[in-house]
Order: C-alpha cells, then structure tokens, then sequence
C-alpha cells in the first residue's frame, strides 16, 4: 500500500508512495548466523516506507528457489525458518531469489509474490532478532489459496490490475466501491502512461522504486 502524502487539486496529488565441509567448519567457528527480515505481507504499505521488520533462519543459510518457511515458533510472534514443503509449519514457498537491499522500494519481485522476506548474516554466538547484514531477498507466495499479491486482491507490491484509492491507498478491487481507481500501468513520467489513463498518480520520491506514477483510470 502507498503511504499517501497531502492532497491537492488531484493533477497535482503525490502520494507517497564448492567447499562445503570445511566452509560448513569455519562457519561454526566464526559463530554466523542466517537470518531474514519480513519486508511485507498482505496489506502492507506499497511504498517500502513503513515496512515492519521480523526474523527468521534458514539452517543451511541459503535459500533457494522453490524451498518453503513458515513461522518460527522459537521466534514468534513474527519470525520465520525454512521448512519442508510438505511439513505443516510450511506457509510460503520461494518463487524468486534476488539481491538483498537496504531500500526496500528498490525491490521488485515477481507477479504472485505475497511477501518478501531478507535474509541477512548475523556474526556472533546466537542470531539477532529483525537484525544482521541483508544477504539475500526472497519472494514468496503462500501455500494456501489466499494470495494477496494476485493483482486486485488488495495486498504485496503495487502491481499492474491492482485498485487504489484516490490518495494512492491500495484497496481489493472487489470491495473498491465506485470511487476507487484501477492500476493501468507504472511509469516513470507521466506522459508514458498507457492510453486509457485518467488519473496518472504522482509519488513522492523513494530512491531505488522503478516508477514514479501510477497510471489510473476509474474502474
């Protein structure tokens, strides 16, 4: 969801918008630990600017496209771990590995992504809680058949079928109600919005987001 900003005339809105056994060794001498910071799930604030941050492991410390975490019952309330994808703690699975970054508006997951977790390197005898150096972004899509990152389904990154409300809130198309605006595209400038828009949506600026507007039309 985007964070809006004031409200003027609507032309005018900005909205915030190898060697593995001795690697596996030395590891556990220097103490490091695996780690992940939740950037968001569904409902969350489209422009990475107020994303909450929880913890989560991976034993083998690193993740992989396809592998599955859920909540970490030694971490709650918001920490996660990798597990199996077919244990019962499983409540996501990996559908993108990208980059870590410390601007979350700068990372842009695949389409059906429902929440980004970051992993980051922990040093130390015991992992801190939400802390550590990013290592690693992963972008999830839950198991069940709740998706908020579908577009048009309220919650994840802003993406292209998603509703937003006229101060750039997302909302769930469904729900909308009249006054809500559909996404027809993200762009930097306004004049690259696609045919069709109405209401081309100006962000403040979030330094790493690919696009500046949103380009809307009433739904």
């Amino acid at each position: 969801m985007v964070d809006p900003g004031s409200t003027p005339a609507p032309s005018q809105r900005r909205r915030r918008g190898g060697c593995l056994p001795a690697l596996v060794v030395l590891l556990v001498i220097l103490g490091l630990g695996f780690g992940a910071s939740k950037l968001f799930g569904g409902g969350s604030d489209k422009s990475g600017s107020s994303h909450s941050a929880s913890s989560a492991s991976h034993d083998s410390g690193e993740w992989k496209v396809g592998d599955c975490g859920g909540p970490d019952p030694d971490d709650a309330p918001n920490g996660y771990k990798a597990f199996g994808c077919g244990d019962s703690g499983a409540t996501f699975k990996a559908l993108d590995i990208q980059a870590a970054s410390f601007m979350p508006d700068s990372i842009q997951c695949p389409a059906g992504t429902d929440l980004i977790i970051q992993v980051s390197i922990s040093y130390g005898s015991s992992k801190s809680k939400g802390g550590g150096i990013p290592s690693k972004t992963v972008c999830g899509r839950n198991l069940s058949a709740d998706h908020p990152g579908d577009p048009g389904a309220g919650g994840g990154q802003l993406v292209k079928g998603d509703c937003v409300t006229d101060t750039a809130k997302e909302v769930s198309c469904a729900s909308a109600g009249s006054g809500a605006y559909k996404v027809l595209g993200l762009t930097k400038e306004t004049s690259q919005c696609p045919s069709g828009t109405t209401e081309p949506m100006r962000l403040t600026l979030a330094i790493g987001r690919p696009y500046d507007v949103i380009c809307a039309a009433k739904q």
